[in-house]
């Protein structure tokens, strides 16, 4: 009984939170073999932890998540993808990076699904990597999680608007690729048509992604709640029911120019040869852009 109770915790631990993290993270490492180029700079310390804790610490199956990243990575060239090649999906502001950011100071993404032009498929998928890649390489010293806000205003279920195929690419992409990246999903006011169309998606999203995602209703007091305990109302755009001072309003040109910035970076970090710290960070500072790049959508 003994034997078999220690082999049990044995597994459990392995399983679920293993007592020495680092000595998963070094045996991961080896596991994957020798590393070059991006997928060297790729695989820091703590993108290794983010793949063991999407896995429950499972050595195996993190290995495979990520060697399937890196595979993704190598054909799909997210680091590579620059704005010119993906701003005419921008231009309705459908996917924007706000100008504040959340209670724990992770950035924000603002999804507006009503804005959707009538383009679908993998322009969607390129723009949406596009501006996550760059919202991590923003990330400030000490997180590595964003949250993202989904505004349903405008909203409907027609040709022009989300496809079951393409948020399913997007989900994916998420989930596989961009393991504990995401702290919430905030969907905000969503009509009855949607509440149909996400439980047939739900079947897609796996259960740690399930728990992030917040329906929010205005008038609602454990929505307000929700919204409160995540970000600072007051900073907060009306549009969320935050301050009603402040409205979302994107300027395209303004955006490209911050991007353009962003592109510079974005180079410049991939090409470089500086060394990163256990949680993904440079060791010697990065000198960039004297602007530092701001979000997309912006109240006012």
């Amino acid at each position: 009984m003994t034997n078999m109770w220690r082999r049990w915790r044995g597994q459990d631990q392995h399983e679920s939170e293993p007592l020495d993290h680092e000595k998963m993270i070094k045996d991961l490492r080896a596991a994957m073999g020798p590393l070059s180029g991006h997928a060297l700079k790729f695989c820091t310390d703590a993108c290794l932890r983010r793949y063991l804790v999407a896995r429950n610490w499972n050595l195996e199956k993190a290995k495979k998540m990520l060697e399937e990243t890196l595979e993704w990575r190598s054909n799909y060239k997210p680091e590579e993808i620059r704005w010119h090649e993906v701003a005419n999906e921008g231009e309705t502001g459908k996917v924007s990076r706000a100008n504040f950011v959340d209670r724990c100071g992770r950035p924000v993404l603002i999804m507006r699904p009503g804005k959707q032009n009538t383009k679908t498929g993998d322009g969607n998928v390129r723009h949406l990597v596009y501006l996550i890649e760059n919202a991590i390489l923003n990330l400030p010293e000490g997180q590595e999680q964003m949250s993202w806000l989904i505004d349903f205003s405008g909203y409907s279920m027609n040709a022009s608007n989300i496809q079951l195929k393409t948020t399913r690419d997007i989900l994916n992409v998420l989930q596989n690729h961009y393991p504990e990246r995401l702290a919430i999903v905030v969907l905000y006011n969503p009509p009855k048509i949607f509440q149909a169309f996400y439980k047939v998606v739900s079947y897609f999203i796996d259960p740690k992604t399930h728990q992030k995602i917040k329906f929010v209703y205005p008038n609602d007091k454990a929505s307000t709640e929700i919204m409160k305990s995540y970000f600072d109302t007051e900073n907060l755009p009306s549009e969320f029911g935050g301050n009603p001072g402040l409205t979302l309003k994107y300027d395209h040109e303004e955006f490209s120019k911050l991007m353009a910035e962003d592109d510079i970076k974005s180079g410049k970090f991939w090409d470089s040869e500086t060394l990163h710290d256990t949680n993904g960070h440079c060791v010697e500072p990065y000198v960039g852009p004297e602007t530092a790049p701001n979000p997309l959508a912006t109240a006012s």
